[in-house]
């Protein structure tokens, strides 16, 4: 049977000139974190399938590549999956692992077993593949780089101040600000408040906020109609609607919002955002446009305070999320440590990118072609060596190749390839 040439569904091959993109902005993202003192670390993509099935993860724990067990252990799993009727005790006979959904749960894990041995407060970056078995559709794949920064040990909002920041200079930096985008903030703790607000019933939250999530995409009319639908009172939406509809985006309608809740976990909220959107808005020489959204939701079980999406007019989905998740490491050691993190999603970013003019943006090191004439001396070649040697240790790039038969076509092909400087190298000192 013939090898399949095709990459597997929802993954793909990337051709040298996007790699060489995709390259650059990577670098302009970790030279820029570097700058605000994270540091890389990575962590495998394979994690135990207890760890991902913690329900942590959201509707991404439906998403979940599982592993077999090998040997031994898999023929157990096949024999009790003979045994069995129910299909969740089947897949978790059959399975110990998976592919990691994202980053954050792989880093609360890393934290926990090393935590002796790293700063504190330790500010992380990571930026790899994460897998999720997603329906592919455009900016959507089911192997994706995502770039983290994560701030652990620190419980004030000093580390959420700095991660908008850092990743604000970072998207500028790689020439995301021509799109628009913005930063929009809520924190958790206004959403469970104001379903109690509404006199909607608590129990229910984890549903009404799947229906809040929706506001964006199904509008004010389908928020409502849908909650009522799901046979919540009139009263209750209508309470509802009420409050969503009277706030205003800053500083000042998160305090508004906040008062007219006004319970305490509503006020203690409160302050929170709208402290954290007038000390990155009041920087000088930067434009930072952050935005109040009480219904945003993010979809992650881990969120405990702060949450926060990149968005803009050019994508219909976020380009980028986090938030403050500070039970998720005592899930592993019994001692809660607050965390909060912010990730970029780098193939929506370079799916919008690669749409537009993307010719400046690998722009880097000179690019020279040096045509070797075939049947060159080993003594000259090797002097051709050195020399390209030097000019290398001297910042530019040489690729060194065989001269072609056709010369013009050769140079042609190398000029797409961003070669923009020839030498001609023959067996005789002048031909």
């Amino acid at each position: 049977m013939a090898f399949n040439k095709k990459a597997v569904t929802g993954m793909r091959d990337i051709l040298p000139a996007e790699m060489e993109i995709r390259s650059a902005l990577q670098h302009i993202i970790r030279e820029t974190y570097a700058g605000y003192g994270f540091t890389e670390i990575e962590t495998p993509i394979v994690e135990h399938i207890g760890n991902l099935t913690s329900k942590q993860g959201g509707e991404n724990e439906k998403l979940i590549f599982k592993i077999l067990k090998r040997g031994e252990k898999l023929r157990t799993g096949l024999e009790k999956l003979s045994e069995t009727a129910d299909i969740e005790e089947s897949l978790e006979a059959l399975t110990e692992e998976g592919l990691r959904y994202d980053l954050t749960l792989p880093l609360s894990r890393y934290y926990a077993a090393n935590s002796a041995s790293l700063p504190q407060p330790f500010k992380a970056l990571q930026i790899g593949p994460v897998f999720r078995a997603d329906r592919p559709q455009k900016g959507r794949f089911r192997q994706f780089v995502q770039c983290d920064i994560d701030i652990l040990g620190d419980a004030t909002n000093l580390a959420e101040k700095e991660l908008i920041l850092a990743t604000t200079e970072a998207l500028d930096r790689i020439g995301f600000d021509k799109f628009s985008y913005y930063v929009v903030i809520n924190d958790r703790r206004f959403l469970f408040e104001l379903i109690r607000y509404a006199g909607m019933p608590e129990e229910d939250a984890e549903d009404i906020l799947i229906t809040l999530d929706k506001a964006d995409k199904i509008g004010a009319v389908g928020v409502d109609a849908e909650l009522k639908a799901a046979g919540y009172s009139e009263q209750s939406v209508a309470k509802l609607r009420d409050i969503l509809d009277s706030f205003t985006q800053d500083a000042e309608g998160v305090r508004a919002f906040a008062q007219r809740i006004g319970s305490p976990e509503a006020l203690d909220a409160g302050l929170n955002v709208a402290d954290i959107m007038e000390s990155v808005q009041g920087i000088s020489g930067r434009k930072i446009n952050i935005l109040f959204d009480p219904t945003l939701v993010r979809g992650m079980g881990y969120y405990t305070g702060t949450i926060f999406e990149i968005k803009t007019e050019t994508f219909g989905s976020s380009v980028g999320g986090g938030g403050r998740y500070d039970r998720m490491v005592g899930r592993f050691t019994g001692q809660n440590v607050p965390a909060v993190g912010f990730s970029i999603g780098f193939e929506r970013i370079m799916t919008i990118l690669m749409d537009g003019d993307v010719s400046g943006l690998a722009a880097g090191r000179e690019k020279n072609a040096w045509l070797i004439e075939k049947g060159m001396p080993a003594q000259r070649l090797a002097e051709i060596f050195d020399e390209a040697i030097r000019e290398r240790a001297a910042g530019k790039q040489v690729l060194t190749v065989w001269m072609a038969k056709n010369k013009k076509f050769q140079k042609e092909s190398l000029t797409v390839q961003g070669y923009t400087a020839f030498r001609e190298f023959y067996r005789e000192a002048l031909k």
